[in-house]
């Protein structure tokens, strides 16, 4: 599978091939903040899987290990990297992929019960989306 995508301004576009390792959404205080959003979708490849087509990406340590690459320009999240927990991976902001949905990517979506205040109320306990091709 190849995918594209880009950021909000078009000044970055980048590529990747192969079929996501996994995909997930994150609410962690790290994710949070670096969206400004209740959590973030990721999809998961291997780091040679990834390639930047067009501009150039700034990169921020946000905490730990955890780098951040964004746009410069418009500040669009596009990828996150951790070695020591996620070793050559990137991880690529779903939302900015020109298809988002593609097909047969499969959804796993984890809440546990109690690490945000949002979802308790909704009881989103080891919820889970699965969806495959036709």
């Amino acid at each position: 599978m190849s995918l594209t995508g880009g950021c909000q301004c078009g000044a970055v576009r980048y590529q990747v091939d192969g079929t996501p390792q996994h995909v997930a959404l994150c609410h962690c205080n790290d994710c949070r903040k670096s969206a400004g959003a209740p959590m973030v979708a990721w999809a998961a490849f291997a780091e040679s899987e990834f390639t930047l087509l067009q501009g150039e990406l700034t990169t921020f340590n946000s905490s730990g290990n955890s780098i951040r690459s964004f746009c410069p320009k418009c500040g669009t999240g596009i990828a996150y990297r951790n070695e020591e927990f996620l070793p050559g991976i990137v991880d690529i902001q779903s939302a900015t992929l020109d298809d988002p949905d593609p097909c047969p990517l499969v959804r796993i979506f984890r809440l546990p019960n109690g690490s945000a205040g949002w979802h308790r109320r909704m009881d989103y306990q080891n919820f889970s989306v699965i969806r495959g091709c036709d």
